[in-house]
């Protein structure tokens, strides 16, 4: 039976600021990607995120971006390789404590934002955020788009690498994505599901602008500021059960 992990970046509230419906998408994920107070988030979000994960059965994951709560982590900066990885370290540290706390690993990173595309884009900067995880945990499993530098970078290096896919947003025809929607805008839930059973089942996707393009994916993010997210992952989750695909853990999937 194919399988797939399903997952969903979280704990991007803070103070009086809302974002997303956490509790609503964790009875469909498997993967939670914890905001770790830079570019989302606040103490009291990621105790209460982590809580939901662990009411749920859902894997706690590390999300850092850059410290930018004013532009949501999507704004380049122009820091050092070594500013990069402070940066991580200390988000991680922050997830790992909380976590700690109700006895639950952290079982993947996946970065956010500018730093996730520039990371996926420039070799020393995917060096970098590598060399800390194989420092803090080798045996962490990073989420990492098809045929990016931090994929590349973390099989020579040996890091799990869990290759993802995108519910709700453009793909390239490299297997990257497009931040900024450029094709015809996904609205239609059905649709979107249809198309996550291809990539999954097919190992295939139509680009934004038309041409059908190979992908592997082992893990399907699904935005939780999507509009009507829980609506769209439910129909994932259907589409996906309809079509004999397992739904699990990405831990269940990557060798380590």
């Amino acid at each position: 039976m194919l399988k797939v992990d399903l997952n969903c970046d979280m704990g991007e509230s803070f103070g009086l600021y809302q974002m997303g419906n956490d509790e609503g998408m964790m009875q469909y994920i498997t993967s939670a990607n914890i905001a770790c107070g830079f570019h989302a988030g606040d103490p009291h979000v990621i105790k209460r995120t982590i809580e939901l994960c662990k009411s749920y059965d859902v894997g706690v994951g590390v999300h850092p971006g850059f410290p930018d709560l004013v532009g949501f982590g999507r704004r380049h900066m122009n820091v050092t390789p070594s500013e990069i990885q402070d940066y991580v370290i200390y988000q991680m540290g922050a997830i790992r404590e909380f976590a700690s706390m109700y006895n639950l690993p952290v079982q993947h990173c996946k970065l956010h934002g500018a730093l996730f595309m520039m990371a996926m884009e420039d070799k020393k900067i995917a060096k970098a955020f590598l060399e800390v995880i194989s420092k803090i945990n080798p045996k962490m499993i990073v989420f990492a788009l098809n045929q990016s530098e931090v994929a590349i970078v973390g099989k020579e290096m040996g890091i799990p690498i869990a290759y993802e896919g995108y519910a709700d947003r453009e793909h390239t025809d490299t297997g990257s994505i497009v931040l900024t929607r450029t094709g015809p805008s996904l609205t239609d839930v059905n649709k979107m599901a249809e198309r996550v059973v291809r990539m999954v089942k097919e190992r295939k996707v139509i680009t934004y602008d038309g041409k059908e393009a190979e992908i592997n994916v082992q893990t399907v993010c699904i935005h939780g500021d999507t509009e009507g997210a829980p609506l769209l992952a439910k129909a994932i989750t259907e589409a996906l059960m309809r079509n004999e695909i397992e739904v699990t853990s990405i831990k269940n999937l990557i060798n380590q």
